[in-house]
């Protein structure tokens, strides 16, 4: 059975479909490395400039110790020994209002780019009574000592900071770089006269930043009430984090959007005060971490609450080339359906080495597609790499199978499968379903187009004669 010319053939298509799935494998391996290529550039431009930036403040803290004589031991060791608690008090802001305005510009290395913006934001804080910032002895006659009150402004990468101008109750104070703060220590702060601590009228503060950022903003709601307006020229903003906008609108020209929070339903305030990091704007590690910026823990219990939006790019060549190039054996596998589906209706032979040329140039249309999207739109690049290979298949085929009227049919299938997979990567949400109805769709015509083939006939050896079908006896007619 296994010297029959059709299982010869299985075994041949067999083979080269197995050369066809390593080369579509080494193009993923390509998309891969570009994809990681690029990342390091994204890298590469945080380290020159600035990585992704968060805003936390402003806020008010005050470092103090608490001291107190303790007797230890007994008879000739007994002693008094000095015992200290170093403890932070911190002022939220009642009222917090942010504006900001990001005005975007691409940055590049090489071929790839990278999305960088520079911010303009108007902070407006008030706070209400400073009796939080009064210390309270836990100790009798222990003694208290408490440094001067700081204002201060964390962001998530300090050198992003370009001017920045702060005013506190219509007076301007001089800014420094640093927060005095172990736990969000990139920003800049102020120091604030003694006279502060305690104050009954609250305070009211002003800060004008302009900050320089990479790809990613994350806002802390750090007020008893926040509202934060947002407006950039950026038409395909991401919204994220922990609370999206009460209202947006995102338009070709770019986006708005306002947020507006209570500290009834954030635990922003009891997170900074503990100290918990910022994930979605790192805050909380190093920029040139691979995990800085990432947000990939801002859900979590030990990250404060914070929004972000990213400032994304909707036609990443290498991420659409990386979902095409996963439909590459299916393409392959339709391809040579339609080719064996000529080859058994229209009596043709089809060598392997045929096909093995025709999945090949199949294979060759994801390698250029990835290529030229480095160069030209994604969508001309689809365009121009499937025409090329609609073309050459279509030429090809029609002298493969015996003239144009078989092979401009095969052609126009092939691009109706790259029509069909260009949707696919356009449609996020219904891919699936699409896709799974075309395949359905296919399988069916298949059926259709085969039904009344007898593949017994084709398995049989060559010279043997078919088995005749078996005499029918005649039913008696009923009396």
């Amino acid at each position: 059975m296994f010297k029959h010319p059709l299982f010869t053939k299985l075994a041949a298509l067999g083979a080269v479909v197995v050369l066809l799935m390593i080369g579509l494998s080494m193009i993923e391996g390509v998309v891969r490395d570009r994809q990681r290529y690029r990342s390091l550039t994204a890298q590469s431009v945080a380290d020159s400039l600035a990585g992704p930036q968060t805003l936390m403040g402003p806020l008010i803290h005050s470092a103090c110790v608490e001291s107190w004589d303790e007797e230890t031991g007994k008879g000739d060791e007994r002693r008094m020994v000095e015992r200290r608690r170093e403890f932070r008090l911190t002022a939220m802001p009642e009222q917090l209002k942010i504006s900001t305005g990001a005005a975007m510009e691409e940055r590049a290395r090489g071929l790839h780019k990278v999305n960088t913006y520079t911010l303009k934001a108007q902070v407006a804080a008030q706070w209400g009574s400073m009796a939080g910032l009064v210390p309270q002895s836990t100790m009798k006659n222990s003694r208290m000592h408490c440094g001067a009150p700081i204002v201060m402004m964390a962001v998530g990468d300090a050198r992003g900071i370009r001017t920045a101008q702060f005013t506190l109750d219509h007076q301007a104070l001089a800014l420094k770089p640093g927060t005095f703060h172990p736990a969000y220590s990139r920003g800049l702060h102020a120091v604030l006269p003694e006279s502060v601590r305690g104050k009954a009228e609250g305070l009211a503060a002003t800060l004008d930043l302009e900050l320089v950022g990479t790809e990613r903003l994350a806002i802390v709601p750090l007020g008893g009430n926040t509202e934060v307006l947002m407006t950039s020229g950026w038409p395909h903003p991401s919204f994220a984090g922990r609370f999206l906008p009460s209202e947006r609108e995102v338009k070709k020209t770019g986006f708005a959007a306002t947020w507006r929070l209570s500290s009834l339903a954030t635990t922003a305030q009891a997170d900074i005060a503990e100290g918990k990091p910022v994930c979605a704007g790192g805050l909380d590690n190093d920029p040139r971490s691979p995990e800085y910026g990432t947000g990939s823990a801002s859900q979590g219990s030990t990250c404060a609450d914070s929004f972000s939006v990213a400032f994304v790019d909707p036609v990443n060549p290498y991420s659409l080339s990386d979902r095409a190039t996963k439909y590459g054996v299916l393409f392959i596998a339709l391809t040579f359906v339609a080719v064996g589906l000529f080859e058994l209706m229209k009596k043709l032979r089809v060598h392997p080495v045929q096909y093995l040329l025709v999945g090949s140039a199949l294979c060759s249309f994801f390698l250029l597609l990835v290529s030229l999207s480095e160069h030209l739109p994604f969508g001309v690049s689809y365009a121009v790499a499937a025409g090329a290979c609609v073309l050459l298949l279509g030429y090809y085929a029609s002298h493969m199978l015996g003239g144009l009227a078989r092979g401009i049919p095969l052609g126009a299938g092939i691009a109706v499968l790259y029509g069909l997979l260009y949707l696919l990567l356009q449609l996020e949400q219904t891919a699936l379903v699409v896709g799974s109805i075309a395949l359905f769709l296919v399988l069916a015509a298949v059926m259709v187009l085969t039904r009344k083939v007898n593949w017994y006939s084709l398995s049989s050896p060559a010279g043997t004669p078919r088995r005749p079908a078996p005499p029918t006896t005649p039913r008696p007619e009923a009396a």
